[in-house]
């Protein structure tokens, strides 16, 4: 049976978001990151609806077609409190499941955290949960070498550098980050999504407002705050061992800093494994997401 996937739009959280939806079922939210688009969930969402869900992958906050944030916050507190409004508003029940890569990793931890009666069990990927990044930060050159651009977000000469030559940046970024990996389309789909200057400036706001002096609520740092700690649900986190993002070692670090998570490196993909070995990660959440 053929799972088509369709577009449509919800406001939650004050945000209008468009998601793209396959299956029905119980909620299966998948959450993007950076430098990428809900397209990134095209091979993943006809597998959900297969195993009874309702996938659904929105546009994240900024991200066109959804709309910008009209309180100018993009912390990753505010990230999991839109999870939590789109499960309310799309009708979900204790049966939801959360699925996050990049930001949306660390959105899914906060959502998962903050109302956990919302959601059964819980994926991660490429952002390990617990403390392992920012242990990274204070001890590990090499991924301080990685996250480079994440510092140079916070200068305003990115807002002039990202968007030149047609977004070369990001082309680059892919590239870097999973070698070998065509990400052109892929890329391309980012692109479409921040070539207007307000969207453009809310993706670099997830950074600086978690590096700099972005726009933040105390309300989204409590949720923050949780989403760091150990999460109640069943939590499987996924990690490429050639992602040149961030390295395969601060994996290895959240499996001895968060016994309460399953942590599995994906061998021969980079930052992008749901793209570059869609077959292998497929299975990896299925199985995790429908076990007794």
């Amino acid at each position: 049976m053929a799972h088509d996937i369709t577009t449509h739009t919800v406001t939650a959280n004050g945000i209008d978001f468009t998601y793209l939806e396959c299956g029905t079922g119980p909620l299966a939210l998948c959450l993007h990151g950076f430098p990428d688009s809900a397209h990134s969930w095209r091979y993943l969402m006809p597998e959900l609806a297969a195993a009874g869900y309702r996938a659904v992958a929105p546009f994240t906050r900024g991200y066109a077609p959804t709309s910008t944030a009209p309180d100018g916050i993009y912390q990753t507190g505010a990230l999991s409190a839109d999870a939590n409004a789109l499960h309310e508003a799309l009708g979900g029940n204790g049966d939801a499941v959360l699925i996050g890569h990049d930001w949306g990793a660390p959105s899914v931890y906060g959502a998962a955290a903050s109302e956990p009666h919302r959601w059964k069990r819980v994926v991660g990927m490429a952002v390990p949960p617990g403390g392992a990044m920012g242990m990274a930060f204070a001890t590990n050159l090499e991924q301080t070498k990685r996250s480079w651009y994440m510092f140079y977000f916070q200068h305003p000469l990115s807002d002039m550098v990202v968007p030149a030559n047609d977004l070369a940046f990001i082309d680059m970024l892919w590239r870097d980050w999973s070698p070998g990996y065509d990400g052109r389309i892929d890329s391309e789909n980012c692109k479409a999504c921040l070539r207007d200057p307000a969207h453009m400036s809310a993706a670099l706001g997830y950074y600086r407002a978690t590096l700099g002096t972005g726009a933040r609520s105390e309300k989204y740092d409590l949720i923050q705050v949780a989403g760091g700690g150990e999460l109640t649900q069943p939590t499987l986190y996924l990690h490429g061992a050639n992602d040149g993002c961030i390295g395969s070692e601060v994996a290895e670090a959240a499996r001895a800093m968060c016994p309460w998570a399953t942590v599995k490196i994906v061998e021969g993909a980079g930052h992008f494994m749901q793209l570059e070995n869609p077959a292998e990660v497929n299975k990896l959440i299925i199985d995790w997401i429908t076990a007794k």
